[in-house]
């Protein structure tokens, strides 16, 4: 859903610094400060779980990228 917001000129200076070091978009920063400051993503609760050694998705997903990659695109460009 569109959400349209006025800043004073020196926050919209500072979020298009801040946007253009990290290399996401303004939406992408604002959707994450939001999901932060609103306590529905939690960097203490990502860091314990980093820490816990749980599996935390597929852990192969980085083993034969290259051949996964080629596989991807011979799949899209067959004819």
């Amino acid at each position: 859903m569109p959400f349209s917001v006025r800043l004073d000129p020196a926050l919209e200076i500072r979020l298009e610094e801040e946007v253009r070091r990290l290399g996401v978009t303004k939406s992408a920063f604002v959707k994450d400060a939001l999901e932060r400051v609103l306590g529905i993503k939690s960097p203490a609760s990502l860091l314990h779980q980093v820490r816990s050694n749980t599996p935390m998705g597929d852990p192969n997903a980085s083993e034969n990228v290259l051949a996964k990659v080629k596989a991807t695109l011979r799949e899209k460009h067959s004819y």
